[in-house]
Parts: structure tokens; sequence; C-alpha cells
């Protein structure tokens, strides 16, 4: 696995070796040799990861990890610290600067490549969905709020053999907020966790990792838990079963003794990472959503219902029918584009207390609309044509004290399996031009002649004739 690495060192022996190191497994490195440059640097090439030595003049590591991790556009750079230092309280600093893992120099070679496969991983994930909401972002759909940096609230499962050492862990973790379940084994874990996923899982190694490592790896083969943190908690001597957890899906680890301090940190950078990728998952979602949904009345759009219907055709026939809501223009002249959009929304909501939950409404554009039916009759559709008609001229509709009159006119064609969507989209079309040009406030069916002979492939709505007094 390839990638950029930068490192930080203010020592130039320091840079060279760890350079070397990496550009013997192919990794293409760049280095800094103080905190000022590094920000710098990594700002213009953006890393895949930052080797970042804690002990350096002017800016120390820590202030250079707190800024990288401030800023939106380098915070989900993952930063593994490099450090002489022993000290307990010095890696939890780190950490708390937002540092996702610690090397001690002089650096093992099998620890630092098992860790850069892994963090490299997480990272290629949230890039995936990084790129994905930027795209939205680019088309005009607004970010949504951050994920908050407190875990209150989220859930940890330990997958501990020992009970004492569960409910001393499960201790620790409630002091930020964190509830936790306790499983003995790997099966009751499992089973907990389709009943409800948790924020973070905690698996404990056993002596040979054997039981332990299955269940890591198969949280990664599932897609249910694929996204769900995994942590390994181990003894200093398992030092190659924690590797190997790295290399099978585990996203960090804690040795015994367990610090409280250091696992509650190692626990909210993981719950947080997680959160921050729902975020741009939620983003997408809601993004794609817009992009098929109609604004003002909350029914899909033309883009969308197309798609469906040339979908639909290819395999089971679909009814179309095209409602225009009759002189809309006068009603907009008369009254003003914001009554008008009531009377659209009005319109929108009768439609869908009329129809299948299979049937797709949208807003073909306009005042018009159009309804999908999936393998639908000519009958069927012609009996939701009038029951529809009929729902929108039952009632007046009010607006602001003023009550509108609106109704409908129907054009209903039947397509048959194969059908080409422009054909059938023109056929309903010409049969509500008749409907106007009879009198409105009625449906049509389309007739033998209405059908026009054009592909789908132009992805046109078919002849599209002049409508008489809209």
């Amino acid at each position: 696995m390839t990638a950029r690495v930068l490192v930080v060192d203010d020592i130039v022996a320091n840079l060279r070796l760890l350079e070397a190191k990496l550009v013997n497994e192919y990794y293409e490195v760049a280095v800094a040799s103080s905190g000022q440059e590094a920000l710098a640097m990594v700002q213009r090439s953006l890393p895949d990861v930052v080797l970042l030595d804690v002990m350096m003049p002017g800016m120390d590591g820590y202030e250079v990890c707190r800024r990288l991790k401030a800023q939106p556009a380098t915070a989900h750079i993952p930063v593994v610290m490099v450090t002489a230092l022993t000290d307990q309280a010095e890696r939890v600093r780190g950490l708390e600067a937002g540092a996702d893992d610690f090397l001690s120099k002089p650096v093992d070679d099998a620890t630092l490549f098992a860790r850069l496969r892994a963090l490299l991983r997480m990272k290629q994930v949230l890039d995936a969905w990084r790129l994905r909401a930027e795209t939205a972002r680019d088309l005009g759909f607004e970010p949504t709020p951050g994920p908050p940096d407190a875990v209150a609230g989220a859930r940890a499962l330990l997958v501990l053999g020992d009970s004492a050492e569960a409910e001393m862990l499960g201790d620790m973790l409630r002091l930020d907020g964190i509830e936790a379940g306790v499983c003995s084994d790997a099966a009751a874990a499992w089973d907990a966790m389709l009943r409800k996923l948790p924020d973070v899982v905690l698996i404990s190694l056993s002596s040979d990792g054997g039981d332990a490592l299955r269940f890591a790896s198969r949280l990664r083969a599932e897609t249910l838990t694929r996204d769900v943190p995994v942590v390994l908690v181990a003894d200093p001597s398992q030092k190659g079963l924690v590797l190997r957890g790295f290399d099978l899906g585990a996203n960090d680890h804690v040795l015994r003794p367990v610090d409280s301090n250091e696992l509650r940190a190692r626990v909210r950078n993981q719950i947080r990472r997680k959160r921050y990728q729902e975020k741009l998952r939620a983003e997408l979602d809601r993004s794609l959503e817009m992009a098929v949904t109609d604004p003002l009345t909350g029914l899909r759009n033309r883009r969308y219902v197309r798609r469906h219907l040339d979908a639909v055709l290819r395999g089971t026939g679909a009814a179309v029918l095209l409602l225009d809501v009759d002189h809309f223009k006068q009603v907009n002249d008369a009254h003003g584009h914001a009554t008008g959009d009531v009377v659209l929304r009005e319109v929108a909501e009768r439609m869908r207390g009329y129809l299948r939950a299979a049937d797709v409404v949208a807003r073909y554009g306009g005042e018009e609309f159009m309804v999908v039916m999936s393998g639908a009759t000519e009958e069927d559709a012609l009996l939701v044509a009038e029951r529809l008609r009929s729902a929108i001229a039952s009632s007046p509709i009010e607006v602001e004290g003023i009550s509108l009159n609106v109704t409908t006119s129907v054009g209903v064609a039947a397509g048959e399996p194969g059908a080409g969507c422009d054909e059938v989209v023109g056929a309903a079309d010409a049969a509500l031009y008749r409907a106007k040009n009879t009198g409105r406030n009625r449906v049509q069916v389309a007739a033998r002649g209405d059908w026009p002979h054009e592909s789908c492939a132009s992805g046109a709505a078919g002849a599209r004739r002049p409508r008489l007094g809209i």
C-alpha cells in the first residue's frame, strides 16, 4: 500500500533514517525540520499521514498536531507522534491533541508499517466519503453541522473474558459518559451487535489471540459492522498479535496495565472519527435525496421520474399519468406566485393520498405532474386518474382567506414491457393536450394515433404540444 508520508524531525539523522525505511517500502516521502515548515507543507501537499517528532524547538509536536486537527482541510490526516519520551502523561497529552498513535524511538519497523497500513486504510475510507461530500457541496448543497466533540451517550461493547477487567474498563469509560456493555465471548458479542450497534468495540486478546482476532476479522468482513472501531486490549508481550490485529482491521490498541486517561483518550478519538464518517455519509445521503426531490412540493423531480420510468419499462411495463393544473397562469397573475406555490403544494399533497406506495409521483415541470404506476393496466390507470382529478376538484384550496377552485386535466398512457419512455410520455402528453382542448377538468386516455415512434435514448420527453390557454 503506497502513500505520501511527511516526516517531521529537527534532527537530520532521524529524518534520513525514517525516510530511508519508508522509501524502501515504496512510500513517497517528504521531510520537514520544524513545526512551521511542517504546517506549510501539509497545507500545500496534503500528505496521507504525518510522522511527527514531539520534541522540537519553537513549535513542538503537540502544537503542530493541535493545529492540524483544528483545520477542516487537514483534520482527517492521521498523525503518529514519534518520541523518546516514555512518560504515560506525555502519551495521553499527544492523544488529547488529536494524535492517532505514538511510536517510541528507536522506531520498530514492524510496528511502524503495521500502524501505517491500518491508518491508511482508515484514511482511504474517510477520503472516499469526503470527496463525495465535497462534490455535493460543489453542486450547491450546504454541509450539515459537524459532530460534537463530547462523547457522552456513546455506547461501547467490551468483549472480555475477565469480568474484573471488564468492570474496571467499563468504569473508566463511564467517566466520559460512555455506556459500557460487557460480553464474555464472541458469540454473545455478535448477538449483542445485531440488536444494536455500539460506537466502539474493545476486544481482549487471549493468550493465543485466536478467537479475538477471528472476531475482529469478522467485524471487518460484515457490511453491518465494517465501520465500527475496534480497540484491542493486550499484554505488552502480545506485540505480534496486536500487529496481526491491525492487519485484520483493528483501529487501535491499549496495553495492560491499562491507564485510564490513555484508554479514554483513544476511545474518544475512535468515537469522534466514527461520528465524522457518519456525518459525511448522512451528508451524501441528504444531497442525493435533494438531487432527486422537487424543493417546492417535496415530490420526486423530473430527472428521477424519467429514470424510474425507463427502468420500469424494461421490466413490468407501466402506466403514465400526466396531470396539468388548469388555468394556472391566471392564478399567478391574479394572486401572485406565492399563492401559486401554495396551490402546487396542495395539489401534490392531495395526489399523495390517492396513490399506492409503489407508485411514483413527481413534479414534472411548472404546474405539470407525472405519476408512474409500475405494472398497471390502462384500466387501472384510468380509475386512478379519475380519482386524482376528483380529489383535486372536490374542494377549494384556501390561501390566506381566498378560496380557489382548482382543477386538473389528465392524460393517461400504458406502456408494455420494452416500450420506450419517450413513446409512453409522448402518448400521455398527447392525451393531456386533448383533455385541455376539449374543456379541461377531465381525463383522456391515449388513442392509437397519440403514440409517437421515438427512442428514449435522446432523454427528451417526446414531442411536446403547445398548451391552449394554460
